[in-house]
């Protein structure tokens, strides 16, 4: 009797498994492009860190007065240019910008955000750099309950300054609607101002204050405070809902509204008068 099988194509609903390279088979047998997205996050952090760092360092060009506007880049916001801050034993060569005296609250609050806490470790530490996917192995990870990554836990801190630092761009967009000549709006008014709200939408749906809002609430109907407790909560919610998506816009943003104002002070861009 025969026993030998005629071997038969593969069914469409079944399709054969494709040759993967050894090193990637040791790591994944994902076969979408799923390194897509922490490469895409490594060199957009990367541009904006090494954008606001020169944009840090030059001092110069963050405030634009043309046509009677006014417009102070967010990375030099509160505007601290007439106040010697510096301590005298710092050498003549290091450049006193007001931006190294602000910057490191906003860069402390993002660098300690739970959203991008994930899109760094994924991307520059590859501890994973995705789902599914192995990354290097570190056998003395013991979370974030030892040095140095305990001090993520500043986060909660870093946002009472991040709630100060709303107030105060804001200010810098109501004040972009008063020119010379009185009441107006410019593009700079519409960027400044588009700034503002998109840091409060990643402000405001921060993890912690969420928490600080209504995580320690057993009843949110039990009093009147409760109830308008909730509400907070709720609406911090529908933000934190989009929070990846408010933490890139917003970063987007503090890199344009910087450029906008640094390249009409240069004159390489000129500001149009809407009102």
């Amino acid at each position: 009797m025969n026993h030998s099988v005629t071997p038969t194509s593969p069914s469409p609903q079944a399709p054969a498994a494709r040759a993967v390279p050894a090193a990637l088979a040791a790591r994944t047998h994902r076969r979408d492009v799923w390194w897509a997205q922490p490469l895409g996050v490594f060199l957009g952090l990367s541009a904006f860190v090494v954008y606001s760092t020169w944009a840090a360092f030059q001092n110069a060009h963050y405030f634009y007065t043309g046509g009677g506007a006014h417009y102070l880049s967010p990375m030099y916001s509160p505007d601290l240019s007439g106040l010697d801050l510096f301590p005298a034993w710092l050498p003549l060569w290091f450049p006193r910008s007001p931006a190294l005296l602000i910057l490191w609250a906003p860069a402390g609050f993002r660098l300690t955000c739970y959203y991008y806490r994930k899109a760094y470790y994924r991307s520059f530490a590859l501890k994973p750099p995705a789902c599914a996917v192995g990354g290097p192995q570190s056998h003395s990870y013991r979370g974030e309950t030892a040095f140095p990554l305990i001090l993520q836990n500043a986060h909660r801190y870093f946002l009472y300054l991040a709630l100060a630092f709303i107030v105060v761009l804001w200010y810098d967009g109501i004040r972009a609607l008063f020119f010379g000549d009185g009441f107006g709006v410019g593009v700079g008014t519409l960027v400044l101002c588009a700034n503002a709200f998109l840091l409060s939408c990643y402000t405001l749906g921060c993890h912690s204050l969420r928490h600080l809002i209504g995580g320690r609430l057993d009843c949110f109907s039990c009093s009147a405070s409760s109830r308008i407790r909730h509400s907070a909560w709720s609406w911090a919610t529908v933000l934190n809902m989009r929070h990846q998506l408010w933490a890139w816009l917003s970063l987007i943003m503090v890199g344009f509204a910087d450029l906008y104002v640094r390249l009409c002070s240069m004159g390489v861009w000129h500001d149009m008068r809407i009102l």
